[in-house]
């Protein structure tokens, strides 16, 4: 019985597959459970969601990492690792992913994940050698007014409600993981975005909006990934963070 999504189905999706292809990929018990569930996942989210041209390939698996991650999902967790190392995703890239949510969404998220990961990178030979460094040697350029403003507003709002809060997160956050240079900016502010969205967290987004767009995800990426989330953070998530996606890109266009 096939319990999890095939790696396969990134040759399948990249060669134009048909939706009936890609149904092999589902688990039996669907469509002996919910036959209308398997038409729906073949013939839309595979069929046409996840080649969707707004946003690539490569992106889809690490924003759907992203949101398993969030929503410790990690039965079929391994199967979609396997489906990102296909679709571009680097060995690092997961690993720094894991590290940085860790923060946005918890630490019993992130150990599950690593737990559900490792078979997949000791299947292909991933080792300690191609993941990142504990301790770069040279961290990304800090952008210190930036930083210094957005210090300066969390330390006047909340430095009287918990002060370690403000501390660790001017310290571990932006003073040296968001600094770190295995993952780019962009793609560390897009699987922020979407881990708050998985976690139905949109009063959070605002800022990580803002900073993901700022570091290169265009309007249409950030539309195409709400989309791309709706089947698997659930719409109702999808349509409390559309009104903040919303204020986002008009006050980026005035």
């Amino acid at each position: 019985m096939k319990t999890r999504l095939a790696a396969s189905a990134l040759a399948l999706l990249a060669s134009g597959a048909s939706a009936q292809e890609l149904e092999t990929t589902l688990p039996d018990a669907v469509g002996q459970v919910a036959p209308a569930l398997q038409a729906y996942s073949t013939d839309d989210l595979f069929g046409s969601v996840w080649s969707g041209e707004a946003m690539s390939m490569r992106d889809r698996a690490l924003v759907t990492f992203a949101a398993l991650m969030t929503r410790h999902e990690t039965e079929n967790l391994g199967s979609y690792v396997a489906l990102a190392l296909d679709a571009g995703v680097t060995p690092a890239e997961l690993s720094e992913t894991i590290t940085h949510l860790a923060f946005y969404t918890g630490w019993g998220n992130a150990t599950a994940a690593a737990e559900a990961m490792a078979p997949v990178y000791e299947a292909r030979g991933i080792t300690a050698e191609d993941l990142p460094a504990v301790e770069p040697e040279e961290m990304l350029p800090l952008d210190q007014e930036s930083e210094d403003a957005r210090q300066t507003m969390v330390q006047d709002n909340y430095g009287n409600v918990s002060q370690g809060v403000v501390d660790t997160t001017e310290e571990l956050l932006f003073l040296d993981m968001w600094l770190r240079p295995a993952l780019e900016p962009r793609d560390r502010s897009m699987v922020t975005v979407a881990a708050l969205i998985a976690a139905g967290q949109p009063e959070q987004m605002t800022f990580h909006l803002n900073r993901a767009m700022d570091n290169g995800l265009t309007q249409e990426e950030a539309g195409a990934m709400l989309s791309h989330l709706a089947f698997y953070a659930g719409w109702p998530k999808v349509f409390s963070a559309m009104p903040v996606a919303k204020e986002v890109f008009a006050s980026r266009a005035e």
